[in-house]
């Protein structure tokens, strides 16, 4: 129960410094952010007034800074109204070249055009950084109460351990302090707000529950492991066989192509063999018609009277076969004779 006492103490102390140590972590990067834009600030304005400046302006450069002139104020203005404006601008200007000597410390200054846009961008810029830093002030002064309060705290807890049952933590075995502190560090591990069995229990079933669910997670991720791997078998087969199909598809096309190419240059050869022929058939042609060659001589009308007696002799062929029918009967001479002259009156109709 003394252990207990002092692990709940201890581990308030922790969480309340945790605490404290997140909201400082959270309001931190906000500090070093508006010093950053700030830099990011001066150069970018820089670099467009510089390409945007015309030739010719009256620009001064004083304390690391080239100044435009004032601008003219508009007719029917006051003079003290134009007082006014100047001191305001003034001011701002002193407090920007105090703030940036402040955010760059030793480091030079960089160069910047000064006139009244990037003064108010540069003026607005160190009003939030001051705003800023103020917060993390604040911040830091809140952790070094409760630190000193966590402290006194602890202190009279010790004072009254000692005052009621003489107990100290100094009189704990070493086994007894590393217990002691194994439960500080799982109260605060867990994030429980004491050592009390009450908050043990619910941090332990919120962490059983989470491993269920990594658990799960982790089972639904394999199987879609499992899933992206087969599938990752099966495309690294088919680009394979896409491979070697490629190939094959390459190979054939090169013999395709050589083939193409001697077909294309015998083509070649035969219409200049078919030229040289038709010449040479022209030039048979006109001596034969000079020598006075009959047109029923040529190879043309030959080769139609050649046609003429192939259907000729097919056609004498069933008669032939007709004939050898009655070659065997008695011959009748006046029958004969009638045969006999209508074969004649055929032939010579033929």
């Amino acid at each position: 129960m003394e252990g207990g006492g002092r692990g709940e103490v201890v581990s308030e102390k922790r969480f309340g410094v945790l605490e404290s140590q997140e909201r400082f972590a959270v309001l931190e990067p906000y500090s070093c952010l508006s010093k950053r834009s700030a830099a990011w600030s001066l150069s970018k304005n820089y670099n467009s007034r510089k390409s945007r400046s015309p030739r010719g302006r009256d620009q001064r450069c004083v304390g690391g800074a080239c100044k435009e002139s004032p601008a003219l104020l508009p007719r029917g203005a006051s003079r003290e109204m134009a007082g006014e404006v100047a001191m305001e601008a003034q001011e701002k200007e002193a407090q920007v070249a105090a703030w940036l000597k402040k955010i760059f410390g030793d480091h030079p200054i960089p160069q910047y055009e000064v006139n009244p846009r990037t003064t108010e961008i540069l003026h607005h810029l160190s009003e939030r950084n001051r705003v800023r830093d103020r917060d993390v002030h604040l911040v830091i002064e809140d952790l070094k109460q409760k630190a000193s309060e966590y402290e006194s705290e602890a202190k009279h807890l010790q004072d009254l351990l000692m005052e009621s049952v003489n107990f100290s933590p100094a009189n704990l075995s070493s086994t007894g302090s590393n217990y002691l502190n194994a439960l500080v560090d799982s109260a605060v591990a867990l994030e429980t707000k004491d050592t009390s069995l009450a908050s043990f229990i619910p941090a332990v079933n919120d962490l059983t529950s989470d491993l269920f669910r990594t658990k799960s997670k982790n089972e639904e991720i394999k199987l879609e492991l499992a899933k992206l791997e087969k599938n990752l078998t099966a495309t690294l087969v088919l680009e394979k066989c896409l491979r070697e199909d490629l190939k094959k598809a390459e190979l054939h096309l090169s013999t395709e192509r050589a083939k193409v190419d001697n077909r294309l240059q015998n083509m070649d050869f035969l219409k200049a063999k078919s030229e040289e022929f038709r010449c040479g058939i022209r030039a048979a042609e006109e001596k034969l018609s000079a020598r006075g060659m009959d047109t029923s001589l040529s190879h043309q009308s030959l080769v139609a009277l050649s046609e003429k007696l192939a259907e000729l002799k097919r056609q004498t062929i069933p008669l032939k076969k007709k004939l050898e029918s009655y070659l065997d009967l008695m011959p009748n001479p006046s029958l004969a004779q009638v045969k006999i002259g209508r074969s004649k009156s055929k032939i010579r109709y033929h």
